[in-house]
Protein backbone atom coordinates (compact mmCIF):
# COMPACT_ATOMS: atom_id res chain seq x y z
CA UNK A 1 0.00 0.00 0.00
CA UNK A 2 1.38 3.22 -1.08
CA UNK A 3 -0.84 5.90 0.76
CA UNK A 4 -3.85 5.49 2.85
CA UNK A 5 -7.06 6.29 0.57
CA UNK A 6 -10.57 7.83 1.27
CA UNK A 7 -13.46 5.97 -0.14
CA UNK A 8 -16.99 7.28 -0.57
CA UNK A 9 -19.42 4.40 -0.78
CA UNK A 10 -22.87 4.65 -1.81
CA UNK A 11 -24.88 1.85 -0.30
CA UNK A 12 -28.04 2.68 1.14
CA UNK A 13 -32.00 1.50 0.51
CA UNK A 14 -31.81 -2.10 1.49
CA UNK A 15 -29.92 -4.16 3.89
CA UNK A 16 -28.96 -5.97 0.38
CA UNK A 17 -26.89 -2.56 -0.48
CA UNK A 18 -25.90 -1.68 3.12
CA UNK A 19 -24.52 -4.75 4.41
CA UNK A 20 -22.07 -5.26 2.03
CA UNK A 21 -21.01 -1.59 2.01
CA UNK A 22 -20.80 -1.97 5.29
CA UNK A 23 -18.31 -4.81 5.17
CA UNK A 24 -16.31 -2.81 2.45
CA UNK A 25 -15.98 0.07 5.02
CA UNK A 26 -14.36 -2.33 7.65
CA UNK A 27 -12.04 -4.18 5.04
CA UNK A 28 -10.92 -0.32 4.37
CA UNK A 29 -10.48 0.74 7.76
CA UNK A 30 -8.75 -2.27 8.68
CA UNK A 31 -6.21 -2.01 5.44
CA UNK A 32 -4.95 1.99 7.11
CA UNK A 33 -7.76 3.66 4.75
CA UNK A 34 -10.38 6.05 5.65
CA UNK A 35 -14.62 5.11 4.25
CA UNK A 36 -17.62 7.48 4.30
CA UNK A 37 -20.95 5.83 4.08
CA UNK A 38 -23.52 7.24 2.25
CA UNK A 39 -27.19 5.61 2.96
CA UNK A 40 -30.59 6.20 2.65
CA UNK A 41 -33.22 7.98 4.93
CA UNK A 42 -35.01 5.00 5.37
CA UNK A 43 -35.85 3.27 8.75
CA UNK A 44 -34.23 0.35 7.87
CA UNK A 45 -30.91 1.96 7.13
CA UNK A 46 -30.85 3.91 10.70
CA UNK A 47 -31.92 0.72 12.43
CA UNK A 48 -29.29 -1.53 10.62
CA UNK A 49 -26.71 1.24 10.88
CA UNK A 50 -27.19 1.90 14.58
CA UNK A 51 -24.63 -0.95 15.87
CA UNK A 52 -22.02 0.37 13.71
CA UNK A 53 -21.20 3.81 15.94
CA UNK A 54 -17.28 3.69 14.51
CA UNK A 55 -17.84 4.15 10.84
CA UNK A 56 -18.88 7.21 9.19
CA UNK A 57 -22.46 8.05 7.93
CA UNK A 58 -24.47 10.50 5.76
CA UNK A 59 -27.70 10.58 4.55
CA UNK A 60 -28.52 10.81 0.98
CA UNK A 61 -32.32 11.31 -0.74
CA UNK A 62 -33.01 7.86 -2.42
CA UNK A 63 -33.87 8.30 -5.74
CA UNK A 64 -36.23 5.65 -7.13
CA UNK A 65 -36.45 5.64 -11.16
CA UNK A 66 -39.90 5.43 -12.48
CA UNK A 67 -41.41 4.01 -16.00
CA UNK A 68 -39.79 6.03 -18.78
CA UNK A 69 -43.51 6.82 -19.78
CA UNK A 70 -44.53 7.98 -16.29
CA UNK A 71 -45.79 11.37 -15.33
CA UNK A 72 -43.90 10.75 -12.11
CA UNK A 73 -40.77 11.15 -14.31
CA UNK A 74 -40.12 15.03 -13.80
CA UNK A 75 -40.60 15.23 -10.76
CA UNK A 76 -37.93 11.94 -10.54
CA UNK A 77 -35.44 14.16 -12.80
CA UNK A 78 -35.84 17.20 -10.54
CA UNK A 79 -35.19 15.40 -7.15
CA UNK A 80 -31.88 13.04 -9.23
CA UNK A 81 -30.80 16.53 -10.21
CA UNK A 82 -30.68 17.70 -6.38
CA UNK A 83 -29.01 14.39 -5.04
CA UNK A 84 -26.27 14.91 -7.56
CA UNK A 85 -26.05 18.55 -6.22
CA UNK A 86 -26.00 16.98 -2.92
CA UNK A 87 -23.53 14.09 -3.58
CA UNK A 88 -20.89 16.65 -5.09
CA UNK A 89 -21.01 19.30 -1.90
CA UNK A 90 -20.62 15.91 0.41
CA UNK A 91 -17.42 14.96 -2.43
CA UNK A 92 -15.85 18.28 -2.43
CA UNK A 93 -16.57 18.67 1.53
CA UNK A 94 -15.02 14.48 2.33
CA UNK A 95 -12.40 14.96 -0.81
CA UNK A 96 -12.16 10.97 -1.28
CA UNK A 97 -10.12 9.25 -4.00
CA UNK A 98 -13.05 7.32 -5.03
CA UNK A 99 -15.87 6.85 -4.96
CA UNK A 100 -18.13 3.05 -4.64
CA UNK A 101 -21.39 2.42 -5.05
CA UNK A 102 -23.05 -1.19 -3.96
CA UNK A 103 -26.44 -0.78 -6.34
CA UNK A 104 -29.71 0.52 -6.64
CA UNK A 105 -30.63 4.28 -7.63
CA UNK A 106 -29.36 5.36 -4.43
CA UNK A 107 -26.19 4.89 -6.02
CA UNK A 108 -26.59 6.43 -9.13
CA UNK A 109 -26.32 9.97 -7.77
CA UNK A 110 -22.79 10.14 -5.52
CA UNK A 111 -21.24 7.85 -8.70
CA UNK A 112 -21.98 9.78 -11.80
CA UNK A 113 -21.23 12.81 -9.44
CA UNK A 114 -18.00 11.52 -8.73
CA UNK A 115 -17.38 10.92 -11.97
CA UNK A 116 -17.87 14.42 -13.00
CA UNK A 117 -15.63 15.49 -10.58
CA UNK A 118 -13.14 13.25 -12.34
CA UNK A 119 -12.51 10.69 -9.53
CA UNK A 120 -12.63 6.83 -9.69
CA UNK A 121 -15.60 5.47 -10.01
CA UNK A 122 -17.32 1.48 -9.16
CA UNK A 123 -20.19 -0.22 -8.95
CA UNK A 124 -20.75 -3.54 -7.34
CA UNK A 125 -23.87 -5.85 -8.26
CA UNK A 126 -24.68 -8.93 -6.24
CA UNK A 127 -26.78 -10.22 -8.24
CA UNK A 128 -27.56 -12.68 -10.73
CA UNK A 129 -29.43 -10.79 -13.13
CA UNK A 130 -28.05 -7.15 -12.49
CA UNK A 131 -30.26 -4.10 -11.43
CA UNK A 132 -31.25 -1.61 -14.54
CA UNK A 133 -29.54 0.97 -11.86
CA UNK A 134 -26.45 -0.49 -12.09
CA UNK A 135 -26.32 -1.50 -15.66
CA UNK A 136 -26.96 2.24 -15.98
CA UNK A 137 -24.12 3.24 -13.36
CA UNK A 138 -21.41 1.37 -14.81
CA UNK A 139 -21.40 4.07 -17.53
CA UNK A 140 -19.81 6.27 -15.30
CA UNK A 141 -17.45 3.33 -13.55
CA UNK A 142 -13.66 3.17 -13.99
CA UNK A 143 -14.53 -0.55 -13.05
CA UNK A 144 -17.67 -3.16 -12.54
CA UNK A 145 -17.78 -5.78 -9.61
CA UNK A 146 -19.80 -8.72 -9.20
CA UNK A 147 -21.27 -11.30 -6.76
CA UNK A 148 -21.74 -14.26 -8.91
CA UNK A 149 -21.07 -15.29 -12.55
CA UNK A 150 -23.63 -14.76 -14.92
CA UNK A 151 -23.44 -11.21 -14.42
CA UNK A 152 -20.96 -10.75 -16.75
CA UNK A 153 -23.57 -10.39 -19.34
CA UNK A 154 -24.85 -7.71 -18.94
CA UNK A 155 -21.72 -5.58 -18.96
CA UNK A 156 -19.87 -6.35 -22.72
CA UNK A 157 -18.65 -2.74 -22.81
CA UNK A 158 -16.45 -3.43 -19.34
CA UNK A 159 -14.53 -6.07 -17.98
CA UNK A 160 -16.05 -6.86 -15.08
CA UNK A 161 -14.42 -8.51 -11.73
CA UNK A 162 -15.91 -11.29 -9.93
CA UNK A 163 -15.44 -10.63 -6.41
CA UNK A 164 -17.79 -11.95 -5.16
CA UNK A 165 -20.24 -9.96 -2.54
CA UNK A 166 -18.86 -8.86 0.59
CA UNK A 167 -20.21 -9.68 4.28
CA UNK A 168 -19.39 -7.73 7.62
CA UNK A 169 -16.79 -9.35 9.12
CA UNK A 170 -19.04 -11.08 12.03
CA UNK A 171 -20.89 -13.11 9.95
CA UNK A 172 -17.44 -14.83 9.05
CA UNK A 173 -16.68 -15.37 13.09
CA UNK A 174 -20.03 -16.60 14.45
CA UNK A 175 -20.76 -17.58 17.95
CA UNK A 176 -20.93 -20.76 19.18
CA UNK A 177 -24.38 -22.98 18.94
CA UNK A 178 -24.99 -22.53 22.52
CA UNK A 179 -24.10 -19.27 22.83
CA UNK A 180 -26.51 -17.88 19.66
CA UNK A 181 -29.72 -20.33 21.42
CA UNK A 182 -29.30 -18.49 24.50
CA UNK A 183 -28.98 -15.03 22.71
CA UNK A 184 -33.27 -16.05 21.02
CA UNK A 185 -34.35 -18.36 23.89
CA UNK A 186 -33.83 -21.56 21.95
CA UNK A 187 -32.80 -25.25 22.60
CA UNK A 188 -29.36 -25.51 21.25
CA UNK A 189 -30.32 -29.66 21.18
CA UNK A 190 -33.50 -28.64 18.77
CA UNK A 191 -33.74 -28.90 14.79
CA UNK A 192 -34.01 -24.80 14.10
CA UNK A 193 -35.32 -23.42 11.10
CA UNK A 194 -34.51 -19.60 10.49
CA UNK A 195 -37.16 -17.75 8.28
CA UNK A 196 -35.92 -14.58 7.33
CA UNK A 197 -37.22 -12.29 4.51
CA UNK A 198 -34.88 -10.16 4.18
CA UNK A 199 -34.28 -6.39 5.94
CA UNK A 200 -37.69 -5.36 4.34
CA UNK A 201 -39.45 -8.51 5.57
CA UNK A 202 -42.04 -10.66 2.84
CA UNK A 203 -45.41 -10.69 3.97
CA UNK A 204 -46.86 -13.62 1.45
CA UNK A 205 -43.63 -15.90 2.87
CA UNK A 206 -44.08 -14.85 6.73
CA UNK A 207 -47.72 -16.15 6.16
CA UNK A 208 -46.72 -19.34 4.65
CA UNK A 209 -44.10 -19.90 7.22
CA UNK A 210 -46.60 -18.92 10.16
CA UNK A 211 -49.10 -21.27 9.16
CA UNK A 212 -46.16 -23.91 8.46
CA UNK A 213 -44.66 -23.97 11.79
CA UNK A 214 -48.42 -25.40 13.37
CA UNK A 215 -47.78 -28.48 11.16
CA UNK A 216 -44.00 -29.19 12.06
CA UNK A 217 -42.85 -32.55 14.31
CA UNK A 218 -42.93 -30.94 17.87
CA UNK A 219 -39.39 -31.17 18.70
CA UNK A 220 -38.75 -28.38 15.68
CA UNK A 221 -38.35 -24.56 16.43
CA UNK A 222 -38.62 -22.12 14.37
CA UNK A 223 -36.43 -18.35 14.65
CA UNK A 224 -38.99 -16.31 12.77
CA UNK A 225 -37.60 -12.90 11.27
CA UNK A 226 -40.86 -10.92 10.33
CA UNK A 227 -39.98 -7.50 10.48
CA UNK A 228 -41.66 -4.85 12.17
CA UNK A 229 -44.69 -4.40 9.68
CA UNK A 230 -45.81 -8.19 10.09
CA UNK A 231 -45.05 -8.88 13.47
CA UNK A 232 -48.26 -9.02 14.78
CA UNK A 233 -49.79 -10.59 11.91
CA UNK A 234 -46.96 -13.16 11.68
CA UNK A 235 -47.54 -14.02 16.09
CA UNK A 236 -51.35 -13.65 15.73
CA UNK A 237 -51.26 -17.02 12.96
CA UNK A 238 -48.69 -18.47 14.60
CA UNK A 239 -50.57 -18.63 17.94
CA UNK A 240 -48.39 -18.53 20.89
CA UNK A 241 -46.41 -21.74 19.40
CA UNK A 242 -43.87 -22.34 22.40
CA UNK A 243 -41.45 -23.24 19.79
CA UNK A 244 -42.15 -20.32 17.32
CA UNK A 245 -39.86 -17.30 18.41
CA UNK A 246 -40.74 -14.54 16.56
CA UNK A 247 -38.79 -10.99 16.17
CA UNK A 248 -39.96 -7.97 14.08
CA UNK A 249 -36.39 -7.02 13.38
CA UNK A 250 -32.71 -8.67 14.45
CA UNK A 251 -29.48 -7.28 14.27
CA UNK A 252 -27.70 -10.18 15.42
CA UNK A 253 -27.91 -12.53 12.57
CA UNK A 254 -24.14 -14.01 13.22
CA UNK A 255 -26.11 -15.31 16.28
CA UNK A 256 -29.24 -16.65 14.19
CA UNK A 257 -27.18 -18.27 11.63
CA UNK A 258 -24.98 -20.61 13.91
CA UNK A 259 -28.22 -21.61 15.66
CA UNK A 260 -29.82 -22.74 11.98
CA UNK A 261 -29.86 -26.21 10.88
CA UNK A 262 -31.94 -24.60 7.87
CA UNK A 263 -33.00 -21.24 6.73
CA UNK A 264 -36.20 -19.98 4.89
CA UNK A 265 -35.70 -17.00 2.87
CA UNK A 266 -36.34 -14.66 -0.18
CA UNK A 267 -33.20 -14.83 -2.55
CA UNK A 268 -31.71 -11.83 -2.01
CA UNK A 269 -27.94 -11.82 -3.29
CA UNK A 270 -26.70 -10.53 0.30
CA UNK A 271 -28.79 -13.16 2.29
CA UNK A 272 -27.85 -15.59 0.08
CA UNK A 273 -24.27 -14.79 0.21
CA UNK A 274 -24.49 -14.85 3.99
CA UNK A 275 -25.99 -18.38 3.95
CA UNK A 276 -23.35 -19.63 1.97
CA UNK A 277 -20.52 -18.49 3.80
CA UNK A 278 -22.81 -19.95 6.91
CA UNK A 279 -22.66 -23.21 5.40
CA UNK A 280 -26.48 -23.60 5.87
CA UNK A 281 -29.37 -25.30 3.61
CA UNK A 282 -32.16 -23.45 2.29
CA UNK A 283 -35.53 -23.35 0.76
CA UNK A 284 -35.54 -20.11 -1.42
CA UNK A 285 -38.71 -18.62 -2.18
CA UNK A 286 -38.00 -15.51 -4.72
CA UNK A 287 -40.10 -12.46 -4.12
CA UNK A 288 -41.99 -12.58 -6.95
CA UNK A 289 -42.51 -9.02 -8.10
CA UNK A 290 -38.67 -8.69 -7.75
CA UNK A 291 -37.55 -6.52 -10.56
CA UNK A 292 -36.68 -8.45 -13.86
CA UNK A 293 -37.47 -11.83 -11.32
CA UNK A 294 -33.49 -11.08 -10.10
CA UNK A 295 -34.47 -13.13 -7.26
CA UNK A 296 -35.04 -16.48 -9.26
CA UNK A 297 -32.13 -15.74 -11.14
CA UNK A 298 -30.20 -15.95 -7.60
CA UNK A 299 -32.07 -18.65 -6.35
CA UNK A 300 -31.25 -21.02 -9.69
CA UNK A 301 -27.51 -20.83 -9.06
CA UNK A 302 -27.81 -22.20 -5.56
CA UNK A 303 -30.85 -24.66 -6.32
CA UNK A 304 -28.14 -25.69 -9.60
CA UNK A 305 -25.17 -26.58 -7.54
CA UNK A 306 -27.22 -28.67 -4.77
CA UNK A 307 -27.08 -25.59 -1.85
CA UNK A 308 -30.99 -25.29 -1.56
CA UNK A 309 -34.61 -25.83 -2.68
CA UNK A 310 -36.00 -23.44 -5.25
CA UNK A 311 -39.52 -22.96 -5.03
CA UNK A 312 -42.08 -20.31 -6.70
CA UNK A 313 -44.64 -18.46 -4.16
CA UNK A 314 -47.43 -19.16 -6.05
CA UNK A 315 -46.69 -23.26 -6.01
CA UNK A 316 -46.81 -23.47 -2.47
CA UNK A 317 -48.79 -23.68 0.44
CA UNK A 318 -48.35 -24.49 4.13
CA UNK A 319 -48.25 -28.49 4.20
CA UNK A 320 -45.81 -28.50 1.21
CA UNK A 321 -43.31 -25.86 2.79
CA UNK A 322 -43.60 -27.90 6.03
CA UNK A 323 -43.37 -31.04 4.36
CA UNK A 324 -40.21 -29.78 2.69
CA UNK A 325 -38.61 -28.49 5.83
CA UNK A 326 -39.32 -32.11 7.63
CA UNK A 327 -37.57 -33.79 4.76
CA UNK A 328 -34.57 -32.37 4.71
CA UNK A 329 -33.82 -31.74 8.61
CA UNK A 330 -34.33 -35.44 9.07
CA UNK A 331 -32.27 -36.46 6.16
CA UNK A 332 -28.70 -36.42 7.69
CA UNK A 333 -26.96 -36.99 4.59
CA UNK A 334 -29.01 -34.65 2.53
CA UNK A 335 -28.77 -31.99 4.90
CA UNK A 336 -24.79 -32.49 4.77
CA UNK A 337 -24.90 -32.67 1.27
CA UNK A 338 -26.57 -29.20 0.83
CA UNK A 339 -24.48 -27.32 3.52
CA UNK A 340 -21.32 -28.53 1.72
CA UNK A 341 -23.08 -27.16 -1.92
CA UNK A 342 -23.26 -24.20 -0.01
CA UNK A 343 -19.81 -23.51 1.44
CA UNK A 344 -18.35 -24.40 -1.98
CA UNK A 345 -20.31 -21.14 -3.47
CA UNK A 346 -19.02 -19.02 -0.48
CA UNK A 347 -16.49 -16.29 -1.36
CA UNK A 348 -15.12 -15.33 2.25
CA UNK A 349 -12.58 -12.85 1.10
CA UNK A 350 -15.13 -10.72 -1.24
CA UNK A 351 -14.01 -7.40 0.82
CA UNK A 352 -10.69 -8.04 0.54
CA UNK A 353 -10.87 -8.46 -2.99
CA UNK A 354 -12.91 -5.42 -3.61
CA UNK A 355 -10.36 -3.13 -1.49
CA UNK A 356 -7.14 -4.96 -3.52
CA UNK A 357 -9.03 -3.51 -6.79
CA UNK A 358 -9.56 -0.05 -5.48
CA UNK A 359 -6.22 0.33 -4.60
CA UNK A 360 -4.67 -0.74 -7.47
CA UNK A 361 -6.76 1.02 -9.61
CA UNK A 362 -6.40 4.54 -7.47
CA UNK A 363 -3.05 4.08 -6.28
CA UNK A 364 -1.49 1.42 -8.21
CA UNK A 365 2.21 0.58 -7.09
Amino acid sequence: MSRSLKILIACGGTGGHLFPGIAVAEALKAGGHDAMLLISEKKIDSQASAKYSHLRFERVQAVAKPATTSPKMIPFLIKLWKAIGHSKKLIRDYQPDAVLGMGGFTSLPPVYAGHKLGLKTFIHDSNARPGRANVLTSRFCTQVFLGLEPAKAFFPRHNPELTGTPVRPEILALPSREEAAARFGLDPAKPTIVVTGGSQGAQGLNRLCAEAGNLLPVNFQVLHIAGNLDFEAVSKIAGGRENHKILGFCDQMPSAYAVADLIISRSGASSLTEIAISGIPSILVPFPFAADDHQTKNAEVFAKAGAAHLIQQKDLDAATLAGMATGILTDLQTRERMAQAARALAIPDAADRVCRAIEATVSPS
